[in-house]
């Protein structure tokens, strides 16, 4: 099992890629938030947990799916 499918940027499948992007600008978004509006949004660490979820979706795929599911062309 090739560990560093979890975090080699060239290694992540595209749900890992957008699990990570929406965490770091939810991120950007909470501290946005805290620092300039005062007030987060009732629920808005559920967001967190739905990233989180996704990212670990996209790990069981890259890391136990089968190596030779590209798209191919059957001629």
């Amino acid at each position: 099992m090739d560990f560093s499918k979890l975090y080699r940027p060239s290694a992540l499948n595209s749900f890992q890629f957008i699990a990570l992007t929406g965490l770091l600008m939810s991120a950007g978004a909470h501290l946005i938030l805290y620092f300039f509006v005062g007030h987060i949004p009732t629920g808005f660490n559920w967001l967190y947990v739905c990233w989180i979820g996704f990212y670990i979706f996209g790990t069981l795929i890259n890391l136990f799916g089968k190596p030779g599911d590209g798209h191919h062309h059957h001629h």
